[in-house]
């Protein structure tokens, strides 16, 4: 391996939607630093700051069907039944979430919790209170997504947190999804919560640290020795 191979695998890749405000980012601090030396170099360490932001490191993501991952970097915030949001169309009672709340120096990458087909994709505006407060599952700015196996659905769902203003999401209804594949982006601080077949035991807890696309949240196959489908609503 040469030098300069061994150097560029040392950098972590910017994802794309984070190039334009990079750019921003660099001009800014030039304009501004050509009339006040000083601040070039608060802005450099913000350019800097932005790149890591928008990080989109590679991940390994354990190969089970049964087994639901992480979406998103970040710590968890809460476990526990809850009614899913309207929207997903995943019936009329409550489901285990768990919700993995980002702040702003997580990686903002989400990824799949699971493989299949992206049975829908609801958007929905609101309000952009604090992510990490429970009330901003009903409240917040928010895309939700279905995704489906075979009998088996569950639910993701991005929300906008006190800082962030834009969902990023990549994929549409219909497509097809693997696992730990990157499906969308928010951009400066937000949540993911995760909504699970009946009977799902969860494998995390409060305040655990969560790595996208490699954490296992629950494994499906402890659902009663073999994973439950979601009741169906007409």
């Amino acid at each position: 391996m040469s030098l300069v191979d061994s150097v560029t695998k040392a950098f972590v890749p910017i994802h794309r939607e984070g190039w334009p405000f990079i750019a921003i980012a660099l001009v800014a601090t030039v304009v501004i630093g050509w009339f006040v030396d000083p601040l070039f170099w608060i802005g450099l360490i913000l350019t800097g700051w932005v790149c890591y932001f928008f990080r989109d490191p590679a991940r390994v993501t354990p190969v089970d069907d049964n087994l639901i991952v992480s979406p998103a970097d970040g710590v968890v915030s809460h476990v526990g039944p809850v009614m899913p949001p309207a929207e997903l169309e995943l019936g009329s009672e409550p489901m285990l979430r768990v919700s993995i709340f980002m702040n702003v120096f997580n990686c903002h990458v989400n990824r799949a919790p699971m493989g299949g087909k992206v049975t829908r994709v609801a958007y929905r505006a609101g309000k952009f209170l604090n992510a990490e407060l429970d009330k901003a599952s009903e409240h917040n700015e928010r895309n939700g997504l279905v995704i489906e196996r075979g009998e088996v659905r569950i639910g993701v769902v991005q929300i906008a947190g006190l800082v962030a203003r834009r969902i990023v999401c990549f994929v549409r209804e219909g497509e097809s999804i693997g696992a730990g594949e990157r499906f969308g982006l928010i951009r400066f601080g937000s949540r993911l919560d995760v909504y699970f077949p009946e009977g799902t035991v969860p494998r995390v807890a409060l305040g655990q640290t969560m790595i996208a696309g490699e954490t296992v949240l629950a494994n499906l196959s402890e659902n009663g020795g073999k994973a439950q489908p979601l009741t169906r609503v007409s």
